[in-house]
């Protein structure tokens, strides 16, 4: 369980968020200031579509070694293949909390795909793997 005795007040303002690029090619990631104030238990992003055209290798096979990942549809769309669950559109208001190292990969998504995703430890490797038996 992590330390809470550790955390830090945080208030993330819109108004001073910076967008850079990060772990997909085709996104752009605004982080908000959770993996420092929680000393890395956790991180939390919001993720959006960039203009990029080329491949990715979020369209891989590929687990995320953590113990929880959530992801909240903020706008657009995109579809998902997850081992043991099929192809899954998630669409703006839909919720996904994704068992750890379930293999998944993204099959397509809109020009206005828009996410919040929170994740722990905040510090976690992606891997590509073998597709699903």
């Amino acid at each position: 369980m992590p330390n809470r005795d550790n955390w830090e007040f945080v208030h993330h303002s819109a108004e001073s968020a910076t967008w850079t690029p990060g772990l997909r090619k085709i996104f752009d990631y605004r982080d908000l200031g959770i993996k420092d104030g929680t000393n890395g238990d956790f991180v939390a992003h919001v993720i959006r579509r960039n203009q990029t055209e080329s491949a990715d290798g979020v369209q891989s096979w590929h687990v995320h070694d953590c113990n929880f990942q959530l992801v909240y549809v903020l706008n657009g769309w995109a579809t998902f293949e997850y081992e043991g669950e099929g192809e899954r559109t998630i669409q703006k208001g839909d919720t996904v909390l994704q068992v750890p190292m379930i293999k998944h990969r993204e099959i397509a998504c809109s020009d206005d795909f828009e996410v919040l995703e929170i994740v722990s430890p905040a510090d976690f490797a992606t891997r590509l793997v073998e597709p699903p038996a």
